[in-house]
Parts: C-alpha cells; sequence; structure tokens
C-alpha cells in the first residue's frame, strides 16, 4: 500500500477550523489505513508564505489540495471558502482510494 499522509493547514479564530480537525481527526482514528496525520497551525504571515497557504482550514492529501487549488502565490492568513461546502469523510475516502494498491483494504 502506498503512504498517505493528510495534512491541515489552519489558524486559531477562522471559524472552520475546529470543524475541519475534529472531522479529519476522527477519519484517521477509525481508518483501517495507515496515515500520517500532520496539523499545522498557521499563526503568522511568514509560515503563510512557508507553506503557501492557501486559507483556513486546508486538506493536503499526499501534498494535494482536497480541491485541486494550487499554491498560493500570495498567500495570507485568510479563511477558506469551499464552493461546495466543507469537505466530508466521504470527500477524503474518495481521494485517497485511487491510492491504495492493496485491494484487501477498502476505504469504504
Amino acid at each position: 500500500m502506498n503512504s498517505i499522509k493528510i495534512e491541515v493547514q489552519y489558524f486559531n479564530g477562522c471559524p472552520n477550523s475546529e470543524a475541519v480537525l475534529n472531522m479529519v481527526k476522527k477519519f484517521v482514528a477509525e481508518s483501517e489505513l495507515q496515515i500520517n496525520f500532520d496539523e499545522i497551525l498557521v499563526e503568522t504571515q511568514e509560515n503563510a508564505e512557508k507553506y503557501k497557504f492557501r486559507g483556513s482550514p486546508t486538506i493536503l492529501i499526499n501534498g494535494k489540495d482536497v480541491e485541486g487549488v494550487e499554491e498560493n502565490k500570495t498567500p495570507s492568513l485568510a479563511c477558506r471558502f469551499y464552493k461546495d461546502g466543507l469537505p466530508t469523510e466521504e470527500d477524503i475516502k474518495k481521494i485517497i482510494a485511487p491510492l491504495i494498491t492493496n485491494q484487501s483494504i477498502n476505504p469504504n
């Protein structure tokens, strides 16, 4: 099976950060897959630039944004707008499914 890494980038004060963090942590805890999880608190403009911050909260799976948003060329500490609403566990499962090479584990 390929390695799976999920990273959540956020800053405190964003109204959606806590909900997304809780959802991702629950998904990782309940998953049968081996997932490396990182929580990145972006508190400064310097950190926003370092991570090319797309906004809070951002979910990256193996370095790719869940909505396919490219790295921000002018990052700032801003809340993120998701055009179809906040990502869900189902959205994460759909993104992870093609990454799984061991057919004995079902991501659903």
